[in-house]
C-alpha cells in the first residue's frame, strides 16, 4: 500500500491522537487482560507510530477490576517506552505509588459536578481540588507531567447540563498552578460540535495557558465530529479508544470511546499510512475477539469493506484470526 497521500495536518492543525484502550476502553469489559497482554499491547501501538498511550488507571480493583494490574504494567516497560504512557490518577496517593512505580505522565481526575465526582472518587469535586496541588508536587518531584483532567465537563448524568462557567472556575482555580495540560471530556457524548469548539475557545482564552485535551465519547454518534471540532477550536491531544471500546462505570448512560481508527482516518497525521492503519484494524479486531466486545469503528469496517480500488481498504489476506463482531448500536 503507499504512503498517506492526503495529510490533513495543515487542516487540523498537529493534534495528537492519546489512545486510551486500556484505560477507558476496560472499564466496562468483564475480563482483566494479563499484565503480558496489556505490555505487548502497548509496545504495538507505539511500534506502529501511535503518539500518546493512556496505559491504566490507580483506581480501586475492587471497584474497577479490569484495571487490577496497571502497576504491574508500569514496571514491566521501560522509561523510554513510559515517556509515551499515562496514568489515571485521582488522589496525591495515586501519583505516589505511581511515581515509585515508574510512571512519569499523570492525569488527575476530577468531576465538574459534585455528583459525579462522588460516585466516581468517593470526594467532593473541591475536595478533590484541595488536595490536587498535593499530586501537584508528587509529579514534579520525579519532573513528571500531571493533567488537570475535568470529568462531566459538558452534561453530567444526575445533574444534568454543565454550566460553563463551572468549567472554567476550575480551569482558573490558582490550585491547579502546575498542571501541564487541561482535559475537557464529554463524558457521556451528549455533546454538540458547537458546544465542544465554544468550550475548548473559551477555555484557551480565559484560562492559564496549557496544552488542551479533548476526550470524547460516541453515545450520540458525534465523537468524530466532535473530535474534529475541537483540534480546529485548538486541541492538541485527543482521546480514543481501537474499536470505540469502554465508558464509564459510574456514568450512566455513556457508552463507547471514539473510536482511535476513526479519529485517525478523519485526520490522516503524517505518520499514518495505509499499512499501518491497516496494522492498527487488524490490533483492534483480535483484541475486540479477546474480550467479547463488538467493534463500533465505521472506519475498521470500512477497511473491511469490498471497494478494493480504495487504497485504505484492507486486502482480504490481511485478516485477524477471529474478528470482533460488528455492532449493531450504541448502548
Amino acid at each position: 500500500m503507499n504512503p498517506n497521500p492526503t495529510s490533513l495536518a495543515t487542516t487540523l492543525g498537529n493534534a495528537i491522537l492519546r489512545d486510551v484502550t486500556l484505560r477507558d476502553g476496560l472499564q466496562l469489559t468483564g475480563k482483566l487482560l494479563s499484565t503480558e497482554r496489556k505490555v505487548e499491547t502497548v509496545r504495538e501501538l507505539i511500534r506502529l507510530g501511535v503518539p500518546a498511550i493512556e496505559l491504566g488507571s490507580m483506581a480501586r480493583a475492587d471497584l474497577v477490576p479490569t484495571m487490577a494490574n496497571t502497576l504491574e504494567v508500569v514496571q514491566a516497560l521501560t522509561p523510554e517506552e513510559l515517556e509515551r504512557c499515562w496514568i489515571w490518577v485521582a488522589t496525591p496517593s495515586h501519583v505516589a505509588k505511581a511515581s515509585a512505580a515508574g510512571a512519569r505522565n499523570f492525569q488527575y481526575c476530577l468531576s465538574a459536578s459534585d455528583s459525579h465526582n462522588k460516585a466516581n472518587i468517593g470526594r467532593t469535586t473541591e475536595e478533590s481540588l484541595a488536595a490536587l496541588p498535593e499530586a501537584i508536587k508528587y509529579a514534579q518531584t520525579v519532573d513528571g507531567q500531571i493533567q488537570l483532567c475535568i470529568a462531566t465537563s459538558f452534561t453530567c448524568p444526575f445533574e444534568g447540563t454543565v454550566p460553563e462557567e463551572r468549567i472554567l472556575s476550575i480551569a482558573n482555580d490558582p490550585r491547579a498552578d502546575g498542571t501541564t495540560d487541561i482535559v475537557l471530556c464529554d463524558t457521556l457524548g451528549q455533546a454538540i460540535p458547537a458546544q465542544v469548539a465554544g468550550l475548548i475557545s473559551r477555555v484557551r482564552e480565559e484560562s492559564p495557558a496549557r496544552r488542551i485535551v479533548y476526550h470524547g465519547h460516541d453515545t450520540w454518534g458525534l465523537g468524530v465530529a466532535n473530535t474534529l471540532a475541537a483540534i480546529q477550536a485548538g486541541a492538541a491531544m485527543v482521546d480514543g479508544a481501537l474499536g470505540g471500546l469502554g465508558g464509564c462505570p459510574f456514568a450512566p448512560g455513556a457508552s463507547g470511546n471514539t473510536s482511535s481508527e476513526d479519529i485517525l482516518f478523519a485526520t490522516r497525521p503524517e505518520w499514518l499510512t495505509t499499512d499501518t492503519f491497516a496494522d492498527l484494524v487488524v490490533l483492534s479486531e483480535k483484541l475486540l475477539a479477546e474480550l467479547g466486545e463488538p467493534n463500533r469503528s465505521k472506519a475498521a469496517q470500512g477497511a473491511r469493506s469490498k471497494a478494493p480500488a480504495f487504497d485504505w481498504v484492507i486486502p482480504a489476506e490481511s485478516s485477524s484470526s477471529a474478528p470482533a463482531p460488528v455492532s449493531t448500536g450504541g448502548n
